[in-house]
């Protein structure tokens, strides 16, 4: 896109190893919570494409190529030239005016509400179908295990560190939009869910090696233009470590205090969880008020490290980084 990093990009889904469940856990009578959060957030990303698409109104503000709008009968929801934005969506202007990440405007002009608002922004129409796909398939199970409230404080907060690390290499004149951050940040959860809860799953090889294939190739893919893998990173360290807070299950034997008499109680967690816990918490902490001093304070990632813009695009023969 031009003047423009483009989206977040794609999170490549995929269904769980072991069974039923993932890794091959199923908790006798396990509580199972109706999933009505991931439909609502994927039900609120369409529409505010929509919007985006509404405010863009390509035939009236034309083009910066001066070429034809894609799919012309839909009139004001028609898109940009393939050559401004090849994944069928708005103009760089438009996602700027929506709340698109950019490090000048939250750095200078004050405006960090961008590093939210833009999780749910889209570049195309192509973007965002891949990302809620991804929402659907990752999403839904994690809140049918766990509930909206710990799935909904993993999505927006590792969103929220995906944002903040994209900012904090993010290059003059590009923007950045997506829920990919906040949709690693998922992947992220279920690995060190299944970490946090070694001893109860089966199957932990096959749960492990499908998971890392998952992240391997996200990834990759996010080397290519158009993605921002600074996002996909941060979104995952923070999924990661929030996964150890806000994940872990009861040990075997252990049930409410109504239920059995304390004496013949064994501890609801075991001692390693406990560490996991208050570990992970504290490099939260210390992650994001770093990051965030860092990014308010004006620092560039790409200033101190001269090969890191690699992570995000490799250019070659077939495609340029700066498009």
């Amino acid at each position: 896109m031009e003047g423009s990093g483009a989206g977040k990009g794609p999170v490549a889904a995929a269904a769980p190893a072991g069974g039923g469940a993932y890794g091959g856990y199923e908790g006798a009578g396990e509580r199972k919570w109706w999933p009505w959060l991931v439909p609502t957030v994927i039900v609120a990303c369409i529409a505010v494409f929509v919007v985006e698409m509404w405010v863009n109104d390509c035939p009236k503000h034309g083009s910066a190529l001066a070429e034809g709008c894609v799919a012309g009968f839909l009139r004001r929801f028609s898109f940009q030239p393939l050559r401004e934005n090849p994944l069928l969506g708005p103009s760089s202007t438009t996602l700027g005016k929506m709340g698109a990440l950019d490090w000048n405007k939250v750095v200078h002009q004050h405006q960090g509400w961008r590093l939210i608002s833009c999780i749910w922004l889209h570049a195309g129409l192509i973007h965002l179908l891949v990302n809620m796909l991804s929402l659907l398939f990752i999403g839904i199970r994690l809140e049918q295990q766990f509930g909206f409230v710990r799935i909904g404080a993993i999505y927006l907060l590792s969103g929220f560190g995906g944002s903040i690390l994209s900012a904090l290499f993010l290059q003059n004149n590009y923007i950045s939009v997506g829920a990919s951050g906040a949709l690693f940040g998922l992947l992220g959860s279920m690995l060190s869910k299944l970490l946090m809860n070694w001893t109860i799953y089966s199957n932990k090889v096959a749960a492990i090696m499908t998971l890392l294939f998952i992240i391997v190739i996200n990834v990759a893919i996010g080397i290519l233009p158009h993605a921002d893998n600074f996002a996909h990173i941060g979104g995952f360290i923070a999924g990661f470590l929030l996964g150890f807070v806000l994940l872990a299950r009861p040990q075997f034997g252990w049930m409410e205090r109504s239920e059995l008499p304390h004496t013949n109680q064994p501890p609801k967690y075991k001692a390693y969880q406990y560490v996991l816990w208050v570990v992970a918490l504290v490099l939260l902490l210390i992650g994001f008020t770093l990051s965030l001093v860092m990014l308010f304070k004006g620092k560039n990632g790409n200033d101190g490290c001269h090969w890191c813009h690699y992570l995000n695009c490799v250019p070659t023969s077939k495609w340029k980084c700066d498009t």
